[in-house]
């Protein structure tokens, strides 16, 4: 588990600057919805932490693959600033 923690730092500041660079290219909505989720993902994962602390595992994983799914979203929306959905086919 505190792999899983110490595995989401490390992501979440890529997605982080990741999410900046698509706003500094002009998406501004949409990375701003990017950082909401961002946000999201970083307060599962300080609720894992707190969790993980009191020895309830099972509250703390789920919120650590939580964190990672969320932050796993906004890496490949991240990576694909040009997919729209009328680009797809």
């Amino acid at each position: 588990m505190k792999k899983d923690i110490a595995l989401f730092e490390a992501l979440s500041l890529g997605a982080a600057s990741a999410a900046g660079a698509a706003s500094a290219a002009g998406a501004a909505s949409a990375a701003g919805a990017r950082e909401e989720v961002l946000s999201l993902a970083k307060a599962y994962f300080e609720d894992a932490k707190y969790y993980l602390e009191k020895g309830d595992f099972f509250t703390a994983f789920g919120c650590i693959n939580y964190a990672h799914g969320l932050a796993d979203g906004v890496r490949k929306l991240s990576s694909q600033p040009n997919d729209k959905p009328e680009n797809r086919t």
